[in-house]
């Protein structure tokens, strides 16, 4: 029985969710039916069962189980079991936007596994750094992120904080390091890598490689079908076609990922594709209809406390009440020798005597970050110090 609860999860992981599915409900079935006698087959059979339904976002079966296979560990005192299934009930948690319910679980857990299991931890250390990251605190999901291994699911948390640090050079090599040593059957973990490397690829034009992975990630959603995976799809097809200028194309993949995110009850990535679809309605010239959607976006964002999310929100709505619309091409862009929209922002606050560190809290971004703008705004004004940076600035109207 645990040889077919393995094989179902990796049938799962290929792509082939209902026959893994089915094998996993047999299993289940199984043990329900007290047809298995020991004790630790019999949570590791639920666990793989749970990890499952994890990776397809099969969310109201796995908290069903879960809270079967925490009553199980609890009775029979398997207490590296229990840590495990309360990390993977707190990614259900983090999906599902109940973040103080994830935190709990997965502080809780980290204290068990260091106690009985250290070399275990690293799981929950990579959801609560998730959970840290949605929130905003940056810094703490750093710290987090350096105790975990350079490897598989390390990569892509480290992935995924340099994208919010407007690092996707950086970003882009973590998450092809990742796709590399991933198995090419493994479909489920690398649309994770691959949709992210969507988001990379675009943010740095660099259109053949966004078109190669969104290629890739579309086939995986048509073999896995599940309508997570699809909105991922929706919204990283969105993400890349706003990023050529695409806007019409880029709203109506928005608007399906809005929807599919919604029907998955899962807040934090609908909040976050309304405000996506914000952009496109702006950069159509639809002004007002981008507000109203970019209120629902960031009233939902503000629910859940995710602080860098509604700040970018908020920075679009100052955008969208201006007379201009938005450039679908990514107004943080700029051409060479010319300073982006977030140089100009840095450069602002250098002018109100902000430090590196203060501006880093200011603006959500790493002090690594803000230090590598500065040099850049240095470099392209061709000035050696940040006040002559902020006169040649003010003197060419950039700060106005």
């Amino acid at each position: 029985m645990l040889g077919r609860a393995v094989a179902g999860l990796a049938l799962v992981a290929s792509g082939s969710v209902a026959d893994g599915m089915r094998i996993l409900d047999e299993v289940s079935a199984a043990v329900i039916a007290g047809e298995l006698t020991d004790r630790v087959a019999i949570g590791l059979c639920g666990c793989y069962l749970i990890a499952a339904c994890e990776r397809v976002r099969d969310f109201e079966r796995a908290v069903q189980w879960c809270r079967r296979l925490k009553e199980f560990c609890a009775k029979w005192g398997l207490r590296p079991l229990f840590a495990v299934c309360r990390t993977q009930y707190a990614s259900i948690c983090l999906w599902r936007g109940t973040w103080g319910e994830a935190e709990q679980e997965l502080c809780a857990a980290s204290e068990e596994l260091a106690a009985c299991r250290p070399a275990m931890k690293g799981d929950a250390l990579v959801r609560l750094a998730e959970l840290r990251r949605r929130q905003g605190r940056l810094a703490e999901s750093a710290a987090i992120v350096e105790q975990l291994a350079p490897h598989g699911a390390g990569l892509l948390a480290r992935a995924r904080l340099a994208l919010d640090c407007d690092d996707p050079g950086g970003a882009l090599e973590l998450i092809e390091q990742y796709l590399r040593h991933l198995p090419i059957l493994n479909r489920i973990d690398r649309a994770s890598g691959l949709e992210l490397a969507v988001q990379a690829h675009t943010d740095l034009r660099g259109w053949p490689g966004a078109k190669a992975a969104l290629d890739q990630l579309r086939e995986i959603a048509a073999i896995v079908g599940t309508i997570p995976l699809r909105a991922d799809l929706s919204f990283a097809s969105g993400y890349a076609a706003m990023g050529k200028g695409n806007a019409n194309e880029a709203r109506l993949c928005f608007e399906d990922a809005c929807e599919m995110y919604t029907r998955s009850g899962a807040p934090f990535e609908t909040g976050r594709a309304r405000i996506q679809l914000a952009r496109a309605l702006g950069a159509l010239g639809r002004g007002n209809a981008g507000v109203e959607e970019l209120c629902r976006g960031k009233a939902i964002l503000s629910g859940l406390n995710a602080g860098l999310e509604v700040a970018r929100a908020e920075k679009l709505l100052s955008d969208l009440l201006l007379p201009h619309s938005i450039d679908p091409a990514n107004s943080q862009k700029a051409e060479p020798g010319e300073l982006t929209g977030r140089e100009i922002e840095v450069l602002r606050l250098v002018a109100e005597g902000l430090s590196n560190d203060s501006i880093a809290q200011r603006l959500f971004l790493s002090e690594h970050t803000v230090h590598r703008h500065l040099a850049n705004i240095l470099n392209k004004l061709d000035v050696p110090t940040r006040a002559a940076a902020v006169a040649q600035a003010t003197r060419r109207g950039l700060l106005a």
